[in-house]
């Protein structure tokens, strides 16, 4: 099995049933927990409607699209060895790579919150998205920092 994910090994998503929106179809599925996946389609969809009321939106799929632009590295920070030292060299974050970040921060800053239910949990995360705050939001930013604050071994990676 090659190491990088080709197109070809790259799965074809359907769009969900409500948006039919490929993205939202990734949220439900990285939301899904134990294989529930009309549990997880139940919170998004939930989520998706308050996070657009909170911002005072008609269409709910322009406020997530906009979060998740706004969560999206495209920046990471790779470790390389070079003579005994380690490195952290930054690096282009591709397409498919800055959604897949994008999808795990939402959910993991979703899953952090307490007190609340998921679907309450994932439209005030959708929100602060929105509003450039937020824990995802604040993990784009210390990646782009790391990658900022170690620039000067860029020229490490084309070696």
């Amino acid at each position: 099995m090659p190491r990088k994910v080709t197109k070809k090994l790259q799965r074809e998503l359907k769009p969900d049933r409500k948006y039919q929106s490929v993205l939202v179809q990734k949220l439900i599925n990285k939301s899904m927990l134990d294989g529930k996946k009309l549990t997880a389609e139940k919170a998004v969809y939930s989520a998706l409607e308050t996070a657009a009321k909170k911002v005072e939106s008609e269409n709910p799929l322009e406020v997530f699209e906009k979060a998740l632009k706004n969560i999206s590295p495209s920046f990471e920070v790779k470790s390389r060895r070079v003579g005994g030292a380690n490195y952290q060299i930054p690096f282009p974050v591709s397409g498919h790579r800055q959604l897949h970040f994008a999808f795990t921060w939402l959910v993991q800053a979703a899953r952090a919150r307490k007190g609340m239910p998921y679907s309450q949990r994932l439209a005030l995360e959708i929100v602060d998205a929105y509003n450039e705050s937020g824990a995802a939001f604040k993990k784009k930013d210390d990646t782009h920092k790391m990658a900022e604050a170690n620039r000067a071994f860029a020229h490490f990676a084309r070696g």
